[in-house]
């Protein structure tokens, strides 16, 4: 039987299941052949439990394979749908952590802009104004740390479009470290972004509660520098 790695569990209950992501995973199948999350969380909860039957796990957003950080799988149809439609609705909050070389022209602002998805590419194009087969794109951010090399922002999503943090934030010339596919100059060691998703939090579908789901900072040295110096 295949090996099951067992995944950072943040959060559980019987309609829900919000994970840690590893910036070398999947969220769902792709032509790389590799494990993707869902799949994977299908075969633990049915050893873990003893299932005898299938398990369901619905994927209810993604995070681009060198992103890592805290996303939320559906584990049953019911809560799919719902949480589906939250997310259209904009019910669902979503913030990010980044560490850029250039710091942004201001602490804080709020960018809105329109992409455009290039496919073949993938890759997003970044315009003021908007064009044919553009997106809204609109989010927020502060700067919540700074260290004599890097800038850590922490980031509000309001829209939830393809590559959207890494292409609006290259567009005003801070790329995130590692990104070179958007114009960070190097790669980071592990092939990861310095992009992290940190926090998600809604009213739960079913029952009404309100959840706030927080990951851990990963524990390279420089995510670590900025924890301590942020009290993150």
């Amino acid at each position: 039987m295949q090996d099951i790695i067992a995944p950072d569990i943040l959060y559980e209950d019987n309609h829900i299941i919000a994970v840690n992501k590893k910036p070398s995973q999947i969220v769902q199948e792709d032509s790389s052949g590799d494990i993707s999350m869902d799949n994977m969380l299908k075969m633990f909860i049915k050893r873990r439990d003893s299932k005898p039957g299938n398990v369901y796990i619905g994927v209810v957003h993604r995070l681009d394979r060198p992103v890592g950080g805290v996303i939320i799988f559906a584990k049953t149809e019911k809560s799919l749908v719902r949480l589906n439609e939250m997310f259209r609705k904009g019910e669902i909050s979503k913030t990010y952590l980044a560490i850029v070389k250039k710091a942004p022209p201001k602490e804080s602002d709020t960018l809105t802009n329109y992409l455009y998805r290039n496919k073949k590419q993938n890759k997003s194009y970044v315009y003021d104004i908007p064009r044919k087969d553009t997106k809204p794109a609109r989010l927020e951010y502060v700067t919540a740390g700074r260290s004599d090399s890097y800038t850590l922002l922490s980031i509000r999503l309001f829209t939830g479009r393809h590559h959207q943090i890494r292409a609006q934030l290259a567009a005003i010339g801070s790329p995130i470290k590692g990104d070179l596919k958007y114009g960070f100059d190097r790669s980071n060691p592990d092939a990861s972004i310095s992009l992290f998703a940190r926090s998600i939090s809604f009213i739960h579908p079913v029952k009404q509660t309100f959840v706030e789901i927080i990951a851990p900072v990963p524990q390279t040295d420089v995510w670590q520098f900025f924890s301590h110096l942020s009290e993150l």
